[in-house]
């Protein structure tokens, strides 16, 4: 089994949940999120059906779904690919971060919250930066911002954001230097954690907004070869 069918081997028992299309559209936008398929990687028909022991007809449907999404996209005669996100693409992205997370932090109610992801996700990227592993770093901060969404409590919530993440993901994989895009964060992970265990959501959603204003901005330049702390 080559490689997509090895990151995808221990992701058939995964496929018991909803629609087989829709859990695997779910399995492969997560790797995409995860940053384990690039930008302009050709996906094989051949090793996911393998791999996710599902039918062609099945998997094309989930191409169909992840596609619509804009995290796919099929080239006549050529095949299906993992999208390319454009720079308006990603200033959107962002837009609907600010919209979509700062008003997660700004709903919460009463401390204490649920932040025992958000917990993991910095002591993994702790972990990635020891180990000097910028992609598990990236990783590290995506789980971060879905267990952020997460405090939510909303399934629809989840859902949207987890396609607008991974196609943000997507974008980081154009950069030359990911620790130059991916490490300042971690600093700002931890400071929103603590505003959040102290409850103070007012403290913490000002945090957010600088820190995603910062993310935006810090992306647009590294797509110029000039990102900053």
């Amino acid at each position: 089994m080559s490689r997509q069918g090895d990151q995808l081997a221990g992701d058939k028992d995964l496929l018991g949940r909803a629609s087989i299309s829709e859990r695997v559209a779910d399995v492969l936008r997560t790797r995409i999120g995860e940053g384990q398929f690039k930008p302009g990687t050709k996906l094989s028909e051949d090793e996911i059906c393998t791999a996710l022991g599902v039918s062609r007809n099945t998997l094309r449907e989930a191409f169909r779904l992840l596609t619509h999404e804009r995290l796919l996209v099929h080239e006549l005669n050529r095949g299906v690919f993992v999208s390319r996100p454009s720079a308006d693409d990603v200033a959107d992205i962002y837009r609907v971060r600010l919209l979509v997370e700062c008003a997660v932090v700004r709903s919460l109610g009463e401390p204490p919250y649920a932040l025992d992801g958000l917990a993991d996700a910095v002591a993994a990227g702790e972990r990635a930066t020891a180990d000097s592993d910028w992609d598990a770093l990236g990783t590290a901060n995506f789980h971060f911002h879905r267990e952020l969404v997460a405090l939510a409590g909303s399934p629809r919530i989840d859902e949207a954001m987890r396609t607008v993440l991974a196609e943000l993901r997507l974008a980081f994989h154009a950069l030359e230097d990911p620790r130059a895009l991916h490490s300042p964060y971690l600093d700002r992970n931890r400071a929103l954690l603590d505003a959040l265990r102290k409850g103070d959501t007012a403290h913490a959603e000002d945090l957010l907004e600088r820190y995603l204003a910062h993310s935006s901005e810090n992306l647009r330049l590294a797509e110029n070869g000039s990102a900053t702390r």
